[in-house]
């Protein structure tokens, strides 16, 4: 059976994702509380009373800002045949862009030209740098008025899952089984699963709605270190400098350009692995750069993390005096590495998606979601579209075309787990 959304339900999911993201959600990675920002506990409280109405009695919010609610089996016989299914998106927005005062642009029945954002003349979504925008025409799209991102990343997520909820509850002749819905914190700065508790969760398998274009459907993410460098150097007085002061500015200069060309984010794509500085802090005395190390496979992971050792001692050879330190941690791993033990959790979810009459796309991220630390955490966790493009930017939007796709997609992974495991 092909699930189609009735337009209430279409438009109960716009309305949900306009009043989520009017929400500033962003994290921050600077910080060690969990959640990194209180302000992620605002939406936290509306999702767990958005879920209360619909039905799910159990729906709270936990000390961590985590959201939970189960949605029980219909009918509850089937519940010991029909594993439980997690559906996970998370609340927080990336830390670059401002997520304060979010201010949608609905445009119904999108002509397929360029897109001007409201407030923001200089910014233009152009369909010419846009393929997808071409694949949308006559659909109804969500940008911002291009001072803030819009926060479809993962918003969109999360209304497409309150509206898999609400359908459920309007629909008592479905079969599904248990249905575990969470809501995570802080996924953005890489910290969305720690405090996550799989076992208490009661899900044996999850998706992530957490993508991007229709049809896609990931089972691999990148492999992710994080990476600190910390240089210290010599300062005195620049007038009386010569010979002594050793300038931790410049040797931070010349350390990010040692790195090769061909092993940045932006000269890699697909299954290449980059290795990204992305911020920087200092002065004279002392200067931290961020990095990101990402690679499909833990050796070539390995072999970002040696190019970046051997930038830094490029620099601490061209700049006597100065102290270099690398310190390199864990983030995340490969969850294809779970996924190819779980084969059925792909294959239902590429069978529902040509039963909503669309060819799935296979693809490895090249980036991370909780899904990848899920995985590997004991609760295999697929990542599927949600429908947003151009993730962490003004230019950000998605088609409410795709949104709708996705929730019955979702549905119809719930029925096809079902009839499964008769």
């Amino acid at each position: 059976m092909r699930i189609e959304l009735e337009p209430k339900f279409q438009r109960a999911l716009l309305e949900r994702f306009l009043r989520y993201v009017k929400i500033d959600t962003q994290a921050d990675e600077n910080s060690t509380s969990s959640p990194s920002t209180e302000k992620q506990k605002d939406l936290g409280r509306l999702l767990a009373r958005d879920l209360l109405a619909l039905g799910c009695v159990d729906a709270r919010m936990d000390e961590w800002g985590y959201v939970f609610a189960t949605v029980p089996a219909n009918p509850p016989q089937i519940a010991n045949r029909v594993p439980a299914i997690g559906l996970i998106s998370h609340v927080d927005t990336a830390c670059g862009c401002s997520g304060t005062n979010v201010a949608p642009q609905v445009i119904e029945g999108y002509d397929g030209g360029d897109i001007r954002l409201p407030a923001n003349p200089d910014v233009v979504i152009r369909a010419s740098e846009e393929p997808n925008l071409g694949l949308c025409k006559g659909h109804t799209l969500i940008t911002t008025d291009g001072t803030t991102l819009l926060g479809a990343d993962d918003k969109a997520g999360i209304a497409e899952i309150v509206t898999v909820v609400e359908w459920l509850r309007e629909h008592p002749e479905f079969e599904h089984g248990t249905v575990k819905v969470a809501f995570t914190t802080d996924e953005e700065v890489g910290r969305g699963t720690e405090h996550f508790d799989v076992a208490a969760f009661g899900a044996q398998y999850a998706y992530t709605l957490d993508g991007s274009d229709a049809g896609e459907i990931e089972d691999e993410t990148f492999c992710a270190d994080s990476g600190k460098i910390t240089i210290e150097g010599v300062d005195v007085h620049p007038g009386y400098a010569k010979g002594k002061m050793v300038n931790a500015v410049r040797v931070a200069a010349a350390l990010i350009e040692a790195i090769p060309r061909d092993r940045l984010p932006e000269t890699t794509d697909k299954r290449q692995p980059y290795l990204h500085a992305y911020d920087i802090k200092g002065d004279v005395t002392k200067v931290e750069i961020k990095a990101l190390l990402r690679a499909f496979t833990v050796e070539d992971l390995a072999d970002r993390a040696d190019a970046l050792r051997a930038a830094a001692l490029e620099a601490e050879r061209r700049f006597p005096g100065c102290r270099i330190t690398v310190e390199v941690k864990e983030q995340y791993r490969n969850m294809g590495f779970v996924m190819a033990q779980h084969p059925r959790v792909m294959d239902y979810a590429f069978e529902a998606a040509r039963r909503q009459g669309i060819e799935p796309i296979r693809k490895a991220i090249r980036g991370g979601t909780d899904g990848s630390r899920l995985s590997l955490m004991g609760l295999p966790t697929p990542n599927l579209w949600a429908g947003g493009q151009n993730f962490h930017s003004l230019k950000e939007w998605v088609s409410l075309d795709w949104m709708t796709k996705a929730v019955e997609t979702t549905v119809q992974i719930l029925g096809v787990w079902t009839e499964k495991s008769a």
